[in-house]
């Protein structure tokens, strides 16, 4: 159940005043959107007490259990281990006692309780007054952060205030593993193993802080998580500590008498360390020893660093939109979460969820090159280099999948944690090769984009080869010469093991042609590699035969080959059956059709030069009248591509969709974690769709438009080191590079140069008719854009 956040341009909260509005039933919500993240470490936003809560957690990025694939039916290939993400010792807990009575939303009388996510200083704030059900009231104000600077680091204050009279305060800080979690799996073989993944080797108590150690009992990840606290109190209060530790518990006791209006503070500091190899004696040392870095920054420290980097974050990445404050509060929240999720990668990559739920399994999918990368690449490149980076790391286990199934190459996996494939359904996985091309592209484009050269040798390049290999041995040619792929499946997953995917042989043309180009400007880096002319002209003339599937009879280039001859789908007996897989059974979705999500579409925003306007707009409006958008990954696609054939209020209706996809909780499934894609699409609505934002051939290019919805959009981008500032204006657009060298982009297809501080504007041409706006399945049309964003 989705909770209705009040609407301010650099926050997200919700405010009550009573437990009614609380609405405990929706705490699961509220965890997921206010989760603290820095992309090894994540917090999920629980109440500081630990009760009520809807689903807790602490995750570590890379931590998982493995688990045996249960087959009703073996067969060759199968992987035959997964994986999940599994919490760790939980550090957020701060439980407090007044008097002897715990503070407990539900019981007393709550007068106020507001948490806040600040998307400047990257803190999450809470405020209490609530009066215990023996009458003694208490003013309690919190902060915490997942810090930013120190990867392993979290901290908290949390304030006590007596407001009425004496009362003695009792502040219980808290480790705690091994917390029950929901079913993460439907076999109970599985669901056993991940219930209780870990074993206890030590736990420690020294002073005001201690630390817990376990270790993963199957995957054997040994974690350490460390605390410490520092208290300040009123001249004359003596606080008096305890400290005690168990396998799965460590709790420091703070106990302090206050008079009236006096004021007890607690500074609390978590460490985390992780390593499949480190003892446990080393593991512990290297979480305290981050403590011991943190306290020498102290709580002030940490707050400013935070706003640090987000400063420099938000100097070029926010993004202005004048018309609707809650899309304004969107796409902010969605880049502060892009962001958070990725600031301290150090060579991982970005879960489905981030670190926000352990939904998905906490797997890392190929939506991430597609739908995230592009973002980071253009607002925070250091941190898609680290995520390309651990690709690059997992090759060695892409080739050996590879090899399994007799292709040349590396065939990466479709969701992972440590790069081995990690989904047991082949149709959907192991055939969909696109996820090769996603991330080779993926590394293409930050090439062109950073101008890095360095990363293009040591990384780029070998992953570019490695895939075109891939593509090379996928190929069949046939007797006039054409080449095709058989039997994948495309990122459409109600259509599986198909012929000439349009998506999959546009982006595998991508990929050749890229490896190719990589390899010409590192010839002695590719003969390394065993690349020689022979075989780098081979990719290129593959690239050129790879057909894409034309319908002549509809006039109409096609998600496969053939698709358009399939019976279509009943959509008008299905308008109350949504989504199709929960009703259906795949092998009747797979022949139909019927799209759950925009397949051909991405191919006409990711190939977008090798469509006329015209056969653009074709393919759009067919593929509307099949895609469902069972999918989160539907929206941020179609509005691109509305938007680029002219259909801007269409546009404008699916931003919207996936500008609240997870603030309003559109597909039930928030309470696992954001979709953290699906966030990302909202960045490239705005900037690709009505910023009209390509990179392609002909380089950098704009054409922008707006819809009567939105009055001005203002975003920044780095090209090259640089920033460059765009602001969109219904009748014109001002481009300003900030510094650097000149800079050449293309406006509506002219060629324009910009010089550094100087700012040139320039007109948008009158819109061509786009005819009659597409129509959607039964039942499917996106929500009004004002609709959506009313209350």
């Amino acid at each position: 159940m989705s909770v209705a956040y009040d609407c301010e341009p650099w926050s997200i909260g919700v405010a009550s005043c009573g437990i009614a509005d609380l609405e405990p039933e929706r705490l699961a919500h509220r965890e997921s959107v206010l989760a603290l993240s820095n992309g090894h470490l994540g917090w999920r936003g629980v109440l500081d007490e630990g009760e009520p809560h809807g689903v807790a957690g602490a995750f570590l990025n890379g931590v998982f259990e493995e688990h045996p694939m249960p087959y009703a039916e073996e067969g060759y290939g199968y992987p035959a281990h997964g994986q999940a993400v599994v919490r760790v010792a939980d550090g957020q807990v701060v439980r407090l006692l007044v008097d002897d009575e715990p503070l407990d939303v539900r019981t007393g009388v709550l007068e106020r309780h507001e948490q806040r996510l600040d998307l400047r200083e990257g803190l999450l704030r809470r405020a209490v007054d609530w009066t215990s059900p023996a009458g003694r009231a208490v003013r309690v104000r919190s902060a915490r952060l997942v810090s930013f600077e120190h990867r392993g680091i979290a901290a908290i204050r949390y304030a006590v205030e007596a407001v009425d009279g004496p009362v003695t305060i009792t502040l219980q800080s808290e480790l705690v593993a091994d917390e029950p979690v929901p079913d993460q799996h439907p076999d109970p073989r599985v669901r056993d193993i991940l219930a209780h993944p870990f074993e206890p080797l030590a736990a420690h108590a020294l002073g005001t802080g201690a630390t817990l150690v376990h270790r993963t009992r199957r995957s054997r990840i040994g974690v350490a998580v460390a605390m410490d606290h520092r208290v300040a109190a009123p001249d004359g209060a003596e606080p008096r500590f305890r400290t005690e530790a168990e396998a799965d518990l460590a709790r420091t006791t703070v106990v302090v008498r206050l008079a009236a209006g006096e004021r007890v503070e607690l500074e609390k500091l978590v460490g985390h360390a992780w390593s499949p190899d480190l003892e446990a004696h080393a593991l512990r040392d290297r979480a305290e020893a981050q403590l011991a870095a943190a306290r020498e920054d102290g709580w002030v420290g940490l707050v400013r660093a935070q706003r640090e980097r987000l400063d420099a974050f938000w100097a070029c990445a926010d993004v202005e939109v004048e018309g609707e404050p809650r899309l304004q509060q969107a796409v902010r929240f969605a880049l502060f979460q892009l962001f958070q999720a990725s600031a301290r990668l150090d060579a991982r990559s970005v879960p489905g969820k981030g670190l926000t739920g352990a939904g998905y399994a906490g797997h890392v999918f190929w939506d991430f090159e597609a739908f995230v990368l592009p973002v980071l690449t253009a607002t925070a490149p250091d941190a898609a280099e680290q995520a390309l980076r651990w690709r690059h790391a997992t090759l060695d286990r892409a080739r050996e999948r590879a090899r399994t199934l007799r292709l040349a190459g590396a065939s990466f996996a479709w969701r992972t944690i440590d790069g081995r494939e990690s989904s047991g359904y082949w149709p959907a996985s192991t055939a969909a090769f696109h996820v090769n091309a996603a991330i080779a592209l993926g590394a293409a484009h930050h090439v062109r984009a950073t101008g890095d050269e360095r990363f293009e040798r040591e990384v780029g390049l070998e992953i570019l080869v490695e895939t075109a290999r891939l593509w090379a041995t996928l190929v069949r040619r046939d007797a006039e010469g054409r080449c095709h792929i058989d039997g994948v499946t495309g990122p459409d997953e109600y259509s599986a093991i198909v012929d000439d995917n349009a998506y999959t042989n546009l982006v595998a043309r991508g990929n050749l042609l890229a490896a190719a180009e990589a390899a010409g400007r590192h010839p002695d880096r590719a003969r390394a590699l065993g690349a020689d002319d022979g075989e780098i002209g081979d990719w290129v003339a593959i690239a050129g035969a790879l057909v894409v599937p034309f319908s002549e009879r509809h006039g109409v280039h096609e998600h496969s080959a053939g698709s358009t001859e399939r019976e279509r789908w009943d959509f008008a007996a299905s308008r109350d059956l949504y989504p199709l897989h929960d009703h259906h059974p795949y092998v009747e979705l797979y022949r139909r059709e019927v799209a759950k999500q925009a397949d051909l579409v991405l191919a006409l925003h990711v190939a977008h030069e090798a469509f006329t306007p015209e056969e653009a707009a074709a393919a759009f409006r067919w593929s509307e009248a099949i895609t469902v958008r069972d999918s989160s990954l539907s929206a941020a696609p179609q509005a691109v591509v509305a938007a680029a054939v002219g259909h801007l209020d269409l546009a404008a209706d699916y931003l919207a969709e996936a500008a609240t996809l997870d603030l309003d909780d559109l597909h039930r499934n928030t309470d696992e974690g954001l979709h953290l894609a699906s966030l990302a699409g909202i960045w490239t609505a705005l900037v690709a769709g009505f910023g009209g934002m390509r990179d392609g051939a002909a380089g950098l290019s704009f054409s922008p438009r707006l819809p009567e919805q939105i009055a001005r959009l203002r975003f920044g981008i780095r090209v090259r080191g640089h920033v460059l500032r765009v602001d969109v204006r219904p009748e014109r657009t001002e481009y300003r590079l900030a510094d650097g060298p000149p800079l050449a982009l293309r406006h509506f297809g002219e060629r324009v140069e910009l010089e550094a501080g100087v700012p040139l504007t320039l007109p948008t041409p009158p819109l061509p008719d786009p005819g009659p706006r597409p129509e959607q399945p039964a039942g499917r049309a996106p929500k009004p854009f004002r609709e959506a964003f009313a209350r």
